[in-house]
């Protein structure tokens, strides 16, 4: 019988490998095709970027990015990450907690509207802030009677952040916590946790790695955005321009080692976010590997 079980195991093995295995020429080509559209499409343009920032040496490169309206464009892009990114962390688990542990009516209506900005062209989401808050809209002149400004100021550049960054925490933390279940928090709530205990000392936990993954996507596109701040920023400089919109201005005037130098720095945040979610991408393998296994 153990010859029979082996003997089967062998041919299973085979069967496999004959139908997932390609010949040595054709995974060389694919390959090559790989390799040559990272460095075609990622790899070539960074090292542009950062060639033309320097091309005038570090001198000027630093005297670019020690610049006014580039720090003030760099305070701006944290400030708004620093706001978007929690709002959006706050938001996220809140819809993935109802919509993995809870049934109610609605839940697949709330599912798609998450996923609303991932449809919706970012310049169409800042034209609606305008609409809504601009001097022809209802809202608009009231809040101003009180002193309150939105657009072609912070809050505005906040609220469409948000918009279009708001599914990236929630959607990572939806499929992990539909697969995790609601075994751990019954058993929590079985032993004498309350509510808070139990989301605190159970659930958290468990999502950490996939909430920690949601947030650095999260954080990288606000401070990438362009369409929605653009339309609702002003582009005032010095005062409502992120670093993105700072780089337009610059290469529209032609000063082209500090639209490089700016989107150099730009570039960098990407690298460290390409790193940090490689490393978060390992663990967050074996956290869905270990909640499988529950």
């Amino acid at each position: 019988m153990a010859d029979f079980v082996s003997t089967a195991s062998l041919h299973a093995e085979k069967n496999r490998a004959t139908a997932t295995t390609e010949s040595r020429a054709t995974r060389w080509v694919l390959l090559a095709l790989a390799f040559g559209f990272i460095a075609l499409f990622l790899l070539l343009p960074l090292i542009l970027v950062f060639a033309e920032a320097l091309k005038r040496g570090v001198g000027p490169y630093l005297e670019a990015l020690g610049d006014s309206d580039t720090l003030s464009a760099i305070r701006l892009t944290l400030l708004v990450a620093a706001i978007s990114v929690p709002l959006n962390l706050i938001f996220g688990i809140a819809a993935a907690w109802a919509i993995a542990k809870f049934e109610f009516k609605g839940k697949a209506f709330l599912i798609t509207l998450i996923d609303l900005p991932f449809s919706v062209s970012p310049v169409i989401s800042g034209l609606v802030y305008v609409l809504l808050f601009g001097s022809s809209s209802l809202l608009g002149p009231w809040l101003k009677s009180y002193g309150i400004e939105i657009l072609f100021a912070v809050p505005g550049i906040v609220l469409a952040t948000v918009f279009v960054t708001f599914p990236f925490v929630a959607r990572e933390l939806i499929p992990l916590m539909q697969e995790q279940g609601t075994g751990d928090e019954e058993a929590a709530l079985s032993l004498g946790a309350n509510g808070w205990q139990a989301f605190w000392y159970v659930t958290l936990p468990n999502i950490k790695w996939g909430l920690l993954y949601g947030v650095l996507l999260c954080n990288a596109r606000a401070m990438g955005e362009f369409g929605a701040v653009s339309v609702v920023s002003g582009h005032i400089r010095g005062l409502t321009n992120t670093m993105p919109l700072h780089v337009e201005i610059l290469y529209n005037e032609y000063n082209a080692v500090a639209a490089f130098a700016v989107a150099s720095l730009l570039a960098g945040l990407a690298l460290v976010t390409l790193v940090l979610k490689t490393i978060l991408e390992i663990h967050y393998g074996h956290a869905i590997a270990g909640s499988r296994g529950h």
